[in-house]
C-alpha cells in the first residue's frame, strides 16, 4: 500500500524553531513529527512511502536513511529547486505514486489517531477519485458538501467568498466541514491533473474544485478521538502536553 508524506514546508509559523531544523523533525512529546506518521501509516499497512522535501532537506534524507524501516521502502521526492505545494508536490511524485491502487496524503504537520485504515476501505469503496478526511471543527474555510458528502464546493466564513459561486438558497442547502490534512487519491488524479493543465506549483484543494463538478470528490468523516495542527506554536504545545499526559496512546502515535 503506498501513502505520501508532505514534510517539504518551511514552517513559517514555527520560527525560529525551524530555522535551523526541518518543521517535520521537530519534536512532539518526544518523537519528530514525521516520525509519528511514518508509524502510523506502517501499523495501517503502508509499507511503500513517499516523502517530500524541500527545507533543509538533507536533515530530512539524513533521517530517513538512519531510520530501521523493516519492510517499510520509502521514497524521497526532492523538490529542493522549488516548493511546489500540496497539488504540485503530488504531482512530481506521480513515479512513486501511479499504478493500479490508491495512496494516501498526510500532512506531516498533523497529529491525530483518525481510522487511516477505515479511510482507506471507504475510499476503495466508494469508487471516488479522492476521499478527504474531515470534521465539523471550527475554522475560517470549509469545504462545501451535498448530504452524501460529495465535495461541492467551499467558502471563507471570515471574507464570505464562496466557489464556485453559489445562489444563497444553494449555500444554505450545503454542509460545512473542515478538511483534516489526510486524504486519499485514485491513480485517475493524474489524468485529471493533465486535462486540467494543473501543474508546476499549486495547491491541491483549487484543483479539488475545479475538478468536482464532474469528478467524485468524497469526503470521510474522520474517526479520531484526537486531532492538532501542529504547524503552529500553539497547537504544537497543545499536543505536546496532550500526548505527553495520554501515555497509553502513545504507540498510535
Amino acid at each position: 500500500m503506498k501513502a505520501m508524506i508532505f514534510a517539504a514546508g518551511l514552517g513559517t509559523r514555527l520560527r525560529p524553531l525551524t530555522d535551523h531544523c526541518p518543521k517535520a523533525l521537530l519534536k512532539v512529546a518526544g518523537i519528530p513529527m514525521l516520525e509519528r506518521v511514518l508509524r502510523r501509516l506502517e501499523q495501517a499497512g503502508f509499507d511503500d512511502i513517499t516523502v517530500n522535501v524541500h527545507h533543509l532537506a538533507g536533515q530530512i534524507t539524513d533521517y530517513l536513511q538512519k531510520r530501521k524501516t523493516g519492510n517499510t521502502r520509502i521514497h524521497i521526492s526532492d523538490e529542493t529547486g522549488c516548493l511546489l505545494d500540496t497539488g504540485g508536490g503530488i504531482a512530481k511524485a506521480r513515479p512513486f505514486l501511479d499504478g493500479d491502487e490508491p495512496f494516501l496524503v498526510h500532512n506531516a504537520d498533523i497529529a491525530t489517531d483518525t481510522d487511516l485504515t477505515a479511510l482507506y476501505r471507504q475510499h476503495c469503496q466508494s469508487g471516488a477519485v479522492a476521499s478527504l478526511a474531515v470534521s465539523q471543527r471550527k475554522t475560517s474555510r470549509y469545504l462545501l458538501t451535498d448530504s452524501s458528502l460529495r465535495l461541492r464546493g467551499w467558502t471563507n466564513a471570515v471574507t464570505g467568498e464562496v466557489r464556485p459561486a453559489l445562489s444563497a438558497t444553494e449555500l444554505s442547502a450545503l454542509q460545512r466541514w473542515s478538511f483534516g490534512g489526510i486524504h486519499v487519491l485514485s491513480p485517475a488524479i493524474f489524468r485529471l491533473m493533465e486535462e486540467g493543465g494543473w501543474q508546476g506549483t499549486f495547491p491541491i484543494i483549487p484543483f479539488y474544485l475545479s475538478v468536482c463538478g464532474k469528478a467524485h470528490i468524497q469526503l470521510y468523516r474522520q474517526q479520531a478521538t484526537y486531532w492538532f495542527d501542529i504547524g503552529k506554536p500553539e497547537t504544537l504545545a497543545q499536543a505536546d502536553i496532550f500526548l505527553t499526559e495520554h501515555a497509553d496512546i502513545q504507540s498510535g502515535q
